[in-house]
């Protein structure tokens, strides 16, 4: 039987946070603003202690293998333990409204922040019922865009561009929406991007002279956003744009923004689902209800240019001037890359 720690009312708990959406309360202070808002719904974030997530992993079967950085299990009440090497391990309640930690013991506050606010809290989500997106939003003149695509696909980097010239982050890598009046909105996420040395030097002007990883295997950094640079309020999505694959950007000299059909729509939202881990019947149901929702209601493009830093202000007045209506001729460029 695997132990339940005991539960604590929101006085005991005290930090109370509004992230996508949702009220995070949590039992250990988090470092992000909070802000008012009309919650969608409600986490828990309480620190669990070592016989929780032992009893966990003795009572189910993880994938991948032992050694793999990342873990997953599902338990026989229902809920989920997930654990990443390095950085920490969760178990997330069979109804999504508690997630119970513990920190791994070399991880830095942020790094376990960014999972437990990331992948932890997106199994809450969709056992709650919502259906997060692979995706990164700004706000341009006043509208929402999303930059939908996978790992490595640039989101954060061409985020990072269009905050270089003003405008400000709704949320980084998890998106989530709600509908009001025929409009979705789109939700504000921790006010943090995660980029590289290089990228955060050129865009954001920032040495980086605290480094923090994300995890202990990857170079890239989690970056604090400041207070006139990102937007702490939801906003209704105008857009979607899905960044092509870096191998098929790579074939093309051009910066294209295509209309995409609602079936090409479908299929691109699908592909941008945030955790695919979670896989049922009702799931499949009602992702697919809210994808064709979603499509009846947001244009939905495709994003394609090649992987050149030195060209990424140029997609973004591509992207600028595909939302006011205006066509623009895209020119010639030489591929390069992106880390």
């Amino acid at each position: 039987m695997i132990p339940s720690p005991s539960r604590r009312s929101d006085a005991e708990s005290r930090h109370r946070y509004g992230v996508y959406g949702i009220d995070v309360v949590s039992d250990q202070p988090l470092t992000m603003p909070t802000y008012s808002h009309n919650p969608l719904g409600r986490v828990e974030c309480v620190r669990g202690a070592a016989a929780v997530f032992d009893a966990a992993r003795q009572t189910t079967a993880l994938e991948p293998a032992p050694d793999a950085w990342h873990q997953y299990g599902a338990l026989v009440d229902g809920a989920t333990y997930v654990r990443w090497h390095g950085v920490g391990e969760f178990v997330v309640a069979a109804d999504g409204q508690r997630i119970t930690s513990r920190p791994a013991a070399d991880a830095s506050r942020e790094s376990f922040q960014v999972y437990m606010l990331g992948q932890a809290l997106s199994f809450a989500l969709v056992k709650q019922r919502f259906e997060p997106l692979h995706a990164t939003a700004i706000v341009v003149d006043g509208r929402a865009i999303a930059l939908l695509g996978g790992s490595a696909f640039g989101k954060s980097t061409l985020a990072a561009c269009f905050l270089a010239a003003g405008y400000r982050l709704l949320t980084d890598d998890l998106l989530i929406l709600g509908e009001s009046r025929n409009r979705f909105l789109v939700y504000p996420g921790p006010p943090r991007l995660k980029l590289f040395p290089k990228i955060a030097r050129r865009f954001l002007g920032q040495e980086v002279t605290k480094r923090v990883h994300m995890n202990p295997d990857t170079d890239k950094l989690i970056l604090p956003i400041e207070e006139h640079q990102r937007h702490g309020r939801p906003v209704a999505l105008d857009a979607i744009y899905a960044l092509a694959a870096p191998r098929d950007a790579c074939r093309s000299p051009y910066v294209r923004v295509e209309n995409l059909s609602p079936r090409e729509a479908f299929l691109e939202l699908l592909k941008g689902t945030f955790n695919r881990r979670l896989t049922n019947p009702p799931r499949l149901k009602r992702q697919f209800g809210f994808t064709t929702r979603l499509t009846d209601l947001v244009a939905v493009k495709r994003l394609t240019y090649p992987r050149a830093l030195d060209r990424l202000p140029e997609v973004r007045e591509a992207v600028r001037a595909d939302l006011a209506g205006d066509a623009r001729p895209v020119l010639n460029i030489q591929p390069g890359f992106l880390d």
